[in-house]
């Protein structure tokens, strides 16, 4: 997967605060936190994983699924970024 080499860095960066995100899950749940509180971080935690998940797809999606040799507003480009935005929409 080159689109992952590529961004790398900033992939683990996004993973790294999932971790820290999923520990704070961990902790609140040892110190018997309130639900509501340990719901809100589950929320964010879930959000976070959600949106590593949609730029992977997105990226997928753009680097091997999308024939290079089709420019911009072609109808397979088209229907690719459709795809993308239903892709975003259904992980919110």
């Amino acid at each position: 997967m080159p689109h992952t080499i590529k961004e790398k860095e900033k992939l683990l960066l996004r993973v790294r605060r999932i971790k820290g995100q999923i520990e704070a899950v961990e902790r609140a749940v040892g110190e018997e936190q309130d639900c509501s509180d340990v719901l809100h971080l589950i929320t964010a935690a879930r959000g976070a994983m959600n949106g590593l998940m949609a730029e992977l797809v997105e990226d997928h999606i753009r680097y091997h699924v999308l024939d290079p040799k089709h420019k911009e507003g072609s109808q397979q480009a088209v229907a690719a970024e459709e795809l993308v935005e239903i892709v975003k929409s259904y992980l919110r």
